[in-house]
């Protein structure tokens, strides 16, 4: 008999709380118990799992008593001060926010790049940020097969990255914009409908965003890789709903020929290659909404540099740049027997 886990999922009304939802029943994870965690401003709210309503709860001091795994997804504040009363009642957290993402006791972990480093947990596994997973899932089976001496990547995000809000307020602005009037920022500093801008995040000394410097020392930890591993990024936020791309180009130790890419590329887990040269048809935002596999295609050489190749990929940042591979790690834990409360907290007494 396959035994069952007590769930939370922390900001479960969000854009990523409820694709967490969603993706526990139609993935079948075995839930004895299910609660659903969030605001005051939420709680009373019912969301559906398996044909029944379920009451969203407002998040308390004992939320977490008798839970085995929490999803959370509310926040980098939130989660530093809630994770560690989840993990002191028993229950290992899967946290998709940036709050212990580069925290050397925290596993960053996707699951078809670095599942092993999930079997060191302290109680808590650091989902990484959207557009790292993103890249790495495509990047990965390459750097395994070929030494990469340095990665340029260039993101185009959606407003799916900033939330439900975020997407429903394109959709105003857009409508707003057709009607003559001048568009409404409220989530975003402007208007991104017909416009696009550098990404937003609070800008570093170095000159880089945050969010660029996510993907440079996220995919460094996920890869076990050091600084000889040269990475830059430059991420620009786009009028698409839902659904990141990315044009990356990889400098590789000795050449990798894009046929020999290509073949890697497709029988590599959670890719799916999308090519079709004649009808210039390559992976877009559109076709990969929804679905599990990030899009890679466009795979060619780079004609600068004999070492140099050059892929384009789309990926659906709520699924697999978030909560799909949140729901991923919590499978591996379940398959490694590595969710047991009881077994975590007598190795660590």
């Amino acid at each position: 008999m396959t035994k069952s886990y007590r769930v939370a999922i922390l900001g479960a009304t969000g854009a990523v709380g409820t694709e967490l939802l969603e993706l526990l029943e139609s993935r079948n994870f075995p839930v004895a118990e299910l609660k659903l965690l969030a605001s005051a401003r939420s709680a009373g709210k019912t969301l559906r799992f398996k044909g029944e309503d379920v009451m969203v709860e407002q998040i308390g001091d004992r939320s977490f008593n008798n839970i085995d795994l929490v999803l959370a997804s509310a926040g980098g504040s939130i989660s530093k001060a809630l994770t560690p009363v989840a993990v002191a009642a028993g229950a290992v957290v899967v946290d998709n926010s940036s709050a212990f993402r580069l925290d050397p006791q925290v596993p960053l972990v996707v699951p078809e790049v670095n599942p092993e480093a999930a079997q060191n947990h302290q109680g808590i596994i650091a989902n990484p940020n959207c557009t790292t997973i993103l890249m790495a899932v495509a990047v990965y089976p390459l750097y395994k097969i070929r030494k990469i001496n340095r990665i340029v990547v260039a993101t185009y995000q959606s407003a799916s990255g900033a939330g439900a809000m975020a997407m429903a307020e394109v959709k105003n602005q857009a409508q707003e914009i057709l009607q003559g009037k001048s568009p409404t920022s409220e989530i975003f500093p402007y208007s991104l409908a017909f416009n696009l801008f550098p990404h937003n995040s609070p800008m570093t000394a170095n000159g880089y965003c945050e969010e660029e410097m996510k993907m440079v020392n996220e995919t460094r930890k996920i890869f076990n890789a050091d600084e000889k591993l040269k990475i830059t990024a430059t991420c620009v936020r786009v009028p698409v709903l839902r659904a990141h791309s990315e044009a990356i180009n990889l400098e590789f130790a000795s050449p990798l020929s894009a046929i020999e890419a290509k073949a890697i590329l497709s029988q590599s887990p959670g890719v799916r290659v999308v090519e079709d040269w004649q009808a210039n048809y390559f992976p877009m935002p559109i076709d990969a909404t929804g679905i599990d596999e990030v899009l890679v295609g466009r795979i060619r050489q780079d004609i600068s540099h004999d070492c140099g190749l050059e892929l384009w990929l789309c990926g659906d940042q709520i699924r697999k740049g978030a909560a799909l591979n949140a729901v991923q790690i919590a499978e591996l834990l379940v398959e490694k027997n590595l969710l047991s409360a009881k077994k975590y907290q007598t190795a660590n007494s």
